[in-house]
């Protein structure tokens, strides 16, 4: 188990590393494209290179998040629930996310088969953007291998 969540840790690390990167990539583009827009000379194709680096942003963030409790859970219903109920229904959330997410995560991939066997390319810049398509799957797959971590950790603590 200890193996599994040094794993995690590890491949979270990377990914939040490589979003916070991606952020820094995308503000300075979009700060320089608005400063360029001052003189008539804006970058072209900003837009898209703005929209592929967000969506790899967002993706690379969502096992850390998963891992560090970062996202917005409501837990009206469930607070006047016992503490073992809460606990069951926290299996199962998990289970339900690493399934979805897993399952998110093969039909992203599928589809950036598809675009990559396509050779299909941006509009303005024309460049390849299947990688943009499985950085996502890349994300998708650390949100449901975080969730089944998770889902390990509370399993096993609970029987010892």
């Amino acid at each position: 188990m200890k193996y599994l969540d040094t794993i995690n840790d590890f491949l979270n690390k990377i990914l939040i590393i490589l979003g916070g990167i991606a952020v820094m990539a995308l503000m300075l583009l979009a700060t320089g494209n608005v400063v360029l827009r001052i003189f008539s000379m804006p970058y072209r194709g900003a837009y898209e290179i703005v929209s592929f680096l967000g969506a790899v942003v967002i993706a690379f963030a969502l096992g850390f998040t998963q891992k560090s409790k970062s996202n917005i859970v409501v837990d009206i219903l469930t607070e006047k629930f016992s503490k073992k109920l809460q606990a069951v229904i926290d299996k199962i959330a998990d289970l339900i996310i690493m399934i979805f997410f897993g399952i998110a995560c093969w039909q992203i991939y599928v589809w950036g088969i598809k675009i990559c066997e396509s050779r299909e390319v941006s509009e303005t810049l024309k460049i390849p953007f299947y990688p943009f398509v499985f950085a996502v799957a890349i994300g998708f797959a650390m949100l449901s291998f975080t969730a089944f971590v998770d889902f390990l950790k509370k399993l096993f603590r609970e029987e010892e």
